[in-house]
């Protein structure tokens, strides 16, 4: 697209960097109370990591469906719509009197945050070619600063003693209310054919029979997949590794999130300028070598410094990894955008799945920095991995989306 973009383009682009904070926000608001979470429910390890395992399980159920309801209603709206349902869901979490409650409660959380996740990512898409230029890392850099913001007044309610409950009451409710402003900015179904005319693209009965879609797909989800282990890492035992192995307080123990998220922030705003300058893949393989390096090094030292430090570094390593799959998912020939990204979505979720209950059978039987051994092992998976987000000729993307419902 050519000349300056338009008022609507611009709050359309205002839109989706607040669905892209919302969907930061909502389930990171939790990551700080799951070791009081656990020892209120008195759950073990396994079980903490099993129904944290329902979140991202809820993706492997119904994430895909993203795909075909981005193309009946248009990216924008159902990005807002579910964004907002799963904020009024969120307070829920803690309400839940047991395990099955809690895994309940995090598995209807996964679908809203799976269906979202793929509509925000395919209207950032569309956007990002009516502005003509780079700006999906810059979406994903919003994602990180709320993920931060979330991760902090987190682990400040934990270590003032604020209950759970009314901590998430008053974050669920703000976050519906952006969600709800962000409804009336996004683009409407007919305006999300791109300004270049280009095709819808297969279905998503075309990707999962094509091999010339599916082979691409496999390959950005596989990364995704070992970069989702490093990222949920921080998320779902950063926390509980520095409490239980190494005797850090409530307040320090959320410390690892929040410097993940910080440099992975940092990273995601200059990302668009460094992977332009270096490439795509050498910025992913660099990256995700310098997080197995970082992480391992944490795990030998063993203290709250180092594990901080490791993560920190971890953060910056992975920051665009993320952002390029869902870029180069959305391009690949002959599919459309949505659909492409709720397919590597949906297998992405694969590591976020075996990740915390492989790593909490291993913390209950060994330790759970012994588990967290597992972590560096995904990094060099992504470096190997990265040169699946080689980019793709530009007539090949296919981002079209139906004119209506």
């Amino acid at each position: 697209m050519t000349g300056l973009p338009t008022r609507t383009d611009r709050r359309a682009r205002g839109a989706v960097m607040a669905l892209f904070a919302v969907n930061g926000a909502t389930y990171n608001s939790l990551v700080p109370r799951f070791p009081g979470l656990r020892d209120g429910l008195e759950l073990s390890n396994t079980e903490l990591g099993t129904a944290i395992a329902a979140f991202p399980g809820a993706a492997l159920i119904v994430g895909v469906l993203a795909g075909p309801l981005i193309a009946r209603f248009g990216s924008g709206r159902v990005a807002a719509g579910v964004s907002l349902g799963g904020a009024a869901l969120l307070p829920l979490v803690a309400l839940a009197p047991s395990w099955w409650a809690l895994a309940g409660a995090l598995f209807v959380l996964g679908i809203s945050d799976a269906w979202t996740d793929a509509a925000m990512n395919a209207h950032g898409l569309v956007v990002q070619e009516r502005y003509g230029r780079s700006i999906i890392n810059g979406l994903h850099a919003t994602w990180s600063v709320a993920a931060v913001g979330a991760g902090l007044v987190g682990a400040g309610a934990a270590g003032l003693g604020i209950p759970v409950t009314v901590h998430l009451a008053v974050v669920g409710v703000v976050l519906v209310v952006t969600s709800a402003v962000a409804w009336r900015a996004v683009l409407p179904p007919e305006h999300h054919t791109t300004p270049t005319g280009r095709p819808a693209g297969a279905g998503l009965r075309g990707v999962m029979t094509s091999w010339r879609t599916v082979a691409p797909l496999l390959a950005v989800a596989g990364l995704m997949v070992c970069s989702g282990a490093v990222e949920d890492s921080s998320a779902s035992w950063g926390a509980v590794y520095l409490r239980d192995d190494l005797g850090a307080g409530a307040f320090v123990a959320g410390l690892p999130f929040v410097a993940f998220q910080v440099t992975m922030t940092v990273g995601r705003v200059a990302g668009d300028r460094v992977v332009d300058r270096f490439g795509a893949v050498r910025v992913a393989r660099t990256g995700a070598l310098v997080a197995a390096a970082a992480l391992l090094a944490a795990l030998l030292l063993a203290h709250p410094v180092a594990a901080v430090a490791g993560w920190a570094l971890a953060g910056l390593g992975v920051a665009t990894l993320f952002p390029l799959a869902f870029a180069a998912a959305g391009t690949v020939p002959g599919v459309r955008a949505g659909d492409g990204i709720a397919v590597v979505g949906f297998l992405a979720r694969l590591g976020f799945l075996v990740t915390p209950p492989v790593i909490g059978s291993i913390a209950d039987t060994s330790s759970v920095g012994t588990g967290l051994l597992l972590v560096p092992v995904a990094a060099l998976g992504a470096a190997a991995l990265a040169g699946a987000l080689r980019s793709r000729p530009a007539g090949s993307a296919a981002r079209g989306e139906p004119s209506g419902a």
